[in-house]
């Protein structure tokens, strides 16, 4: 058998044959080899000191000495048969029924756990959410490393579910660094901490799964959430959610119970305006512009000469609001707000609750087949329009319990407002409420006078019902009003 090549390998070529950069090629190799193997004994001798410190870790770090364990206890109250518990026969069980027909006031305490973040270190302003503090009692502040503070609330507002709470320390206290929510980017990485089921300050990653999102509870619908696919459970609820930086871009909250890999928070630039409110005047004090929005349907937007455009119709606009100065008239087409779009009257309402009283903004509307933009400046809604509001939302007029209107109407109570007239039209006249009857509440607003009744006209102008508690004569009567009449927002 014959072969046109042999290919064979020598060990040690005599010196006259070999290639005249051998030598060289072979000096280069070795080199190379032996600093690829300094270069893997360094990766295994230091790898845990660097390589696994990530970003995460970092964070984590960096910000866990701000987030807070918030424990709160409160009393529970219930009425109990003390037998019911043993097999007792037919007859004397009918019998105890009878006798303990009310039953034995129990009284027992419960606490509920939750989490919060340290914005203000010198001050000690805390974060969290509202219905971490339902029904409490006492609170208190648990830091990371174990310092226990008892908290004061410093104002609640439900309809964002957020609270700022204060605790005393001699000494300033970790903060957190507060983000922007305005940029996030589907996508990115997220970290929340919080204290879920009692374990402290757990930590759990994932990522912005979407923006501006609203969640419907058996209660009410919350909107802008942002949420992410890190886990947020029962006890996480007022933490914060942090981008890979560490500053804070929004608060956990738990109030969708069917969540499962779903998380959401609030985000911190609707936070920071809250917060700012609630610091200041212990309520968020709503902004007022003065117009009443309507969802733009297809046959206004064609008589409009705006087609395809998104907005809000102005309704009507009132005589002494900012919109009115602003040159904002009837007919006009809102399609933004600030940097923020709107395309109805949710979302209108939602960037306006964002928005704080007194603020300049930049209104951009479309008038005549144009676009212009406006500049307002944002009040708080005047108390001389809260009977003219009022009479348009429940068609009544009131007058404080003075002792010639107790006579007149023969009212035995004492405090409250008094009707003192009743549009026949509307809703309260059409169930049979009648002049003389007393508006003792409004939802959470306990009503002793004008002033109060005033101040709930104005918080619950938004809502698109309320309840009253009516007296007449010593009857006590709860009455749910549509509030979607017509209101000025």
């Amino acid at each position: 058998m014959r072969f046109n090549s042999i290919f064979y390998f020598t060990p040690f070529e005599p010196a006259h044959r070999r290639h005249p950069y051998s030598a060289g090629l072979l000096s280069f190799a070795v080199i190379a080899l032996v600093i690829a193997l300094l270069q893997i004994t360094a990766v295994n001798s230091h790898g845990s000191e660097f390589n696994r410190e990530t970003p995460v870790v970092r964070t984590v770090r960096k910000v866990s000495p701000a987030v807070v364990n918030i424990s709160s206890e409160y009393e529970v109250r219930k009425r109990v048969n003390p037998f019911s518990a043993f097999d007792i026969d037919p007859f004397f069980d009918s019998f105890f029924k009878d006798f303990f027909e009310h039953g034995i006031e129990r009284r027992y305490k419960r606490n509920s756990l939750g989490s919060g973040v340290i914005i203000d270190g010198n001050r000690g302003y805390i974060l969290t959410n509202a219905h971490v503090l339902e029904k409490t009692a006492t609170i208190t502040v648990t830091l990371k490393d174990e310092r226990e503070f008892r908290a004061q609330v410093v104002g609640v507002d439900p309809e964002s579910d957020l609270a700022v709470l204060r605790i005393d320390s001699k000494k300033p206290l970790p903060s957190i660094e507060m983000g922007d929510s305005d940029d996030l980017m589907i996508g990115e990485t997220v970290i929340a901490i919080g204290n879920p089921f009692g374990f402290s300050h757990t930590v759990t990653t994932g990522v912005i799964s979407a923006l501006n999102r609203s969640i419907r509870t058996e209660n009410r619908v919350f909107q802008d959430f942002i949420q992410t696919d890190a886990s947020i459970n029962p006890g996480n609820s007022g933490g914060p959610l942090l981008n890979i930086n560490g500053e804070l871009i929004g608060i956990n909250t738990a109030i969708y119970a069917k969540a499962q890999g779903i998380g959401f928070a609030i985000p911190i630039n609707k936070a920071k305006r809250i917060v700012s409110d609630l610091i200041r005047y212990g309520e968020v004090i709503p902004a007022w512009i003065g117009i009443t929005p309507q969802d733009l349907d297809v046959r206004v937007a064609q008589y409009l000469n705006a087609r395809g455009i998104k907005g809000v119709l102005v309704r009507s606009v009132d005589e002494i609001s900012p919109a009115k100065k602003a040159g904002i008239r009837e007919g006009d087409l809102i399609l933004a707000l600030g940097a923020r779009k709107v395309d109805s009257v949710k979302t209108y309402e939602s960037v306006l609750k964002g928005i704080a009283a007194g603020k300049v903004l930049d209104v951009q509307i479309w008038r005549d087949g144009k676009k212009r933009t406006v500049s307002l400046k944002t009040a708080i809604f005047p108390e001389q329009l809260a009977m003219a509001l009022a009479q348009r939302l429940l068609g009544v007029r009131v007058e404080d319990l003075s002792r010639k209107i107790r006579r007149r109407f023969s009212i035995p109570a004492k405090e409250g407002v008094v009707i003192t007239e009743l549009n026949s039209r509307t809703y309260l006249a059409r169930i049979g409420v009648r002049p003389g009857d007393v508006i003792r509440q409004m939802d959470e607003i306990v009503i002793k006078n004008t002033a109060d009744f005033k101040k709930a006209i104005v918080k619950y102008r938004k809502k698109s019902s309320v309840v009253l508690l009516v007296q007449r004569g010593n009857q006590l009567y709860y009455i749910t009003v549509n509030l979607r009449q017509g209101e000025l927002s």
